[in-house]
């Protein structure tokens, strides 16, 4: 593969707000406190920045098909802003265009910011849409939890694990996210459950229950880059750099090859294999210490455990209920909530990731902060559905480690 960027471009600010029902804020004030958080964070000024990206999911609610919404509320002085959506990978995706024009030499301090206000939508979950006239005629009878069901279900007779085994370890991964956010106190759901309470929920698509699947949020989070020598100039000594960062997107062979089961997502495989090329790791199980994965329902988090080469294949259930993944386990996973309940504004997840594993590489996570040394954290993004999807990896950690 191509030499790639690690080291190479350094997070100098970031900011997030709290995710939830921000009735009392439009998606353009979201924007700005987290733009304002970031800038702070950066010790610089917004003349400073010479590019931004903006991630939206859902533009035509909110903010329109442009960047211009960003430039306005920010107060960009005429740099390019590019509008950015890639289905749930669209954070990571902007966050991409802005570590690559640093990583070129194209800018000298870009952003990277995300939004969604979907609350006003009055949607329960996400809106409506038309994908184009052509392509609402595949997969037209499909939903969220129906999509990711079959995941599941696959996942299970592929294995051989019981409906017992399986849903158990979807409680303890809701369980554990709710027992998590409790510490966040950005975080949209912060109210312990029980396995019982999830395990006896209503369900929602066979076999995934209510507290199997996570909402959607109000939310905004933001990134500041810049390269590593500009990093030093402004006065950083701890510095938070890019090791790797890589997407992957379906070319349609899984729905074209019978190659393909249905019980792993092959866009996560691919993007994860180049993300440990690019970073020089060769055993993540050993190399990794935190992870944020696309948590949009608990199977969804189990099989990428798998996917992502931290667990052997057919065994992530009993790593789960092993507590291996736990706040205190040998690899956290959504040590903040993850999207289950820190939540889910589709434009600023992936950059809610990326700002969660800089908080602790530079130990500022507070009451979640993970115990001991955090060397490298990894994020994980996964856009539309198991069968034609685009995925996003993402691994940061400290220039010189």
């Amino acid at each position: 593969m191509p030499k790639g960027i690690k080291d190479r471009v350094a997070i100098i600010g970031m900011g997030c707000v709290r995710f939830g029902e921000r009735w009392d804020m439009s998606a353009e004030d979201l924007m700005v406190e987290a733009f304002q958080e970031s800038l702070t964070d950066a010790g610089i000024s917004r003349d400073d920045i010479d590019a931004a990206w903006l991630s939206v999911g859902f533009d035509s609610i909110n903010v329109g098909p442009s960047g211009i919404p960003a430039a306005m509320a920010l107060q960009l002085d005429s740099i390019p802003v590019t509008k950015v959506e890639n289905y749930c990978a669209s954070g990571t995706d902007a966050f991409r265009g802005a570590v690559y024009a640093v990583a070129s030499g194209a800018s000298d301090i870009a952003l990277a910011i995300g939004v969604e206000k979907l609350k006003d939508t009055g949607y329960g979950g996400l809106p409506v849409r038309s994908r184009g006239t052509n392509y609402d005629l595949f997969g037209v009878t499909g939903s969220a939890p129906g999509n990711f069901a079959q995941l599941a279900m696959a996942y299970e007779s592929k294995n051989g694990v019981s409906r017992r085994d399986l849903k158990e370890a979807m409680a303890h991964i809701s369980v554990k996210s709710h027992d998590n956010a409790l510490k966040n106190p950005k975080a949209h759901l912060r109210k312990a459950i029980s396995v019982e309470t999830v395990l006896n929920a209503p369900l929602i698509a066979d076999p995934l229950g209510l507290y199997d699947c996570c909402g959607v949020s109000d939310g905004a989070a933001c990134a500041i880059v810049t390269t590593p020598e500009k990093a030093k100039e402004l006065g950083l000594d701890n510095i938070v750099t890019v090791k790797a960062l890589q997407l992957a997107t379906s070319n349609g062979w899984e729905t074209r090859s019978s190659d393909w089961d249905g019980s792993y997502v092959n866009t996560t495989r691919v993007a994860a294999k180049r993300a440990y090329a690019e970073a020089g790791i060769e055993n993540p199980k050993e190399s990794l210490d935190l992870m944020e994965v696309h948590d949009c329902f608990s199977i969804t988090e189990l099989v990428t455990m798998e996917d992502l080469g931290v667990s052997e294949p057919g065994t992530a259930y009993r790593d789960v209920l092993s507590g291996v993944f736990d706040s205190d386990g040998r690899l956290p996973v959504q040590i903040d909530g993850g999207l289950k309940c820190f939540g889910h504004p589709i434009g600023a997840s992936g950059l809610r990731m990326i700002y969660e594993m800089y908080l602790q590489l530079l130990g500022r996570a507070g009451d979640r902060q993970r115990a001991g040394r955090v060397r490298l954290g990894l994020t994980h993004n996964l856009g539309g559905m198991p069968s034609q999807s685009v995925a996003a990896v993402s691994i940061i950690g400290r220039l010189g480690d």
